[in-house]
């Protein structure tokens, strides 16, 4: 298939092998019944995997990856003035290894083992790359340790000349010696450039166009309540879900969908019901939570549940956990960006009345000994 991304007409490869190391796309992308249906095209599926999660159930071979205690690294953040040491706090669980052994090995048995580790083990590359950026960080007057001293002291403090950070501050001082990097090199209201595209969802101005979903529309007629779908609040994206701190927030073991009472009322439903929210791309299991905080016609239920499909053999399957990616729409926002649209998603919620199946999201394969 092709698809148009800014300026370009892209043709999309014939993936026969995935390999994914790091992430879950069974959190983060949109419509997954339909990435569901997709996933089953590729020959062979690989995973790097710290737990039995749902893009592990769903791979073909799964190599055991350390967590971040059993392994030593380097941490960072842009907006923190310090590195951390993160030293290894125990030794891997079973056959676990770290990313970097586990493609040391393969690469090993290809036969390009040295072309990969270009001769370093893990801590060579750590005082490779620490080294480097201490080099370029001299050069910006922010001054680090070496790094047998940063290692030993287990954390290093990013001590530079203080600045206010004003936004476009170069360009603003001197537009001519700093141009920002748009074809003019000013701050363009028009764009001559996008508008050449011709685009019909995105013009080379900045305008309101209909949105696919949304409360004016007549979907809103048989799906009138505007589904949000923002990040947990006690984990970070899907991270742990399975975690007894994760698993506590749940109720009924399900994500909870927040609602104003007044929509509540509307359908018979108290708080703590469990609760079928669909759409024309599926449907999900959630539990009830009221709330006059949330505007009317607009409900939110959070990210995070690992995606629990039950078992039916359709390509539409109930998810049982509150998964809102089993209802959020897989398109791009433009021809320009193809960036994610998950929050332009309209639903309706009803009480479930039938048997509840149960959660299975974390159950553990059968494991055979050797």
């Amino acid at each position: 298939g092709k698809v148009s991304y800014n300026g370009q007409e892209l043709t999309y490869p014939d993936i026969r092998l995935v390999y994914w190391a790091g992430g879950n796309p069974f959190h983060h992308h949109q419509d997954l019944n339909r990435l569901r249906t997709a996933w089953r095209k590729p020959e062979t599926i690989v995973f790097n995997e710290q737990f039995w999660t749902p893009a592990a159930r769903m791979a073909d071979i799964v190599l055991p990856a350390t967590t971040t205690l059993e392994r030593d690294d380097i941490g960072y953040g842009r907006r923190e003035p310090y590195l951390i040491a993160m030293k290894q706090a125990r030794t891997p669980i079973g056959e676990a290894r770290d990313d970097y052994l586990i493609f040391s090995e393969l690469t090993r048995r290809l036969g390009a083992g040295e072309t990969y580790t270009e001769g370093r083990d893990t801590m060579g590359w750590l005082a490779h790359l620490y080294e480097e950026a201490r080099q370029k960080s001299a050069k910006a007057g922010v001054p680090f340790p070496a790094f047998e001293d940063f290692w030993q002291a287990g954390i290093a403090e990013a001590k530079g000349p203080g600045r206010d950070n004003v936004m476009l501050s170069a360009f603003r001082a001197d537009p001519a010696a700093n141009p920002l990097k748009t074809p003019s090199g000013r701050i363009e209201i028009f764009s001559d450039k996008i508008a050449s595209f011709g685009y019909d969802d995105c013009p080379g101005h900045a305008v309101w166009l209909e949105p696919i979903e949304w409360l004016g529309s007549k979907t809103a007629e048989r799906y009138p309540l505007h589904m949000l779908s923002d990040q947990p609040a006690d984990k970070l994206h899907s991270q742990l879900d399975h975690s007894p701190h994760a698993r506590a927030t749940k109720v009924k073991g399900r994500q909870p969908v927040t609602m104003h009472p007044a929509d509540a009322a509307a359908r018979g439903l108290a708080d703590g019901d469990l609760v079928r929210v669909f759409n024309d791309r599926g449907a999900c299991l959630a539990a009830a939570r009221l709330s006059d905080r949330i505007r009317r016609g607009v409900v939110r239920l959070s990210t995070g549940a690992w995606f629990d499909p039950e078992d039916s053999g359709s390509n539409t399957p109930l998810e049982k956990h509150g998964n809102p990616n089993a209802l959020t729409l897989d398109i791009g926002a433009s021809k320009l960006s193809q960036g994610c649209i998950a929050q332009t998603c309209l639903v309706e919620i009803a009480r479930f009345d039938g048997p509840a199946p149960s959660v299975t999201a974390h159950r553990l394969p059968a494991f055979e000994t050797r």
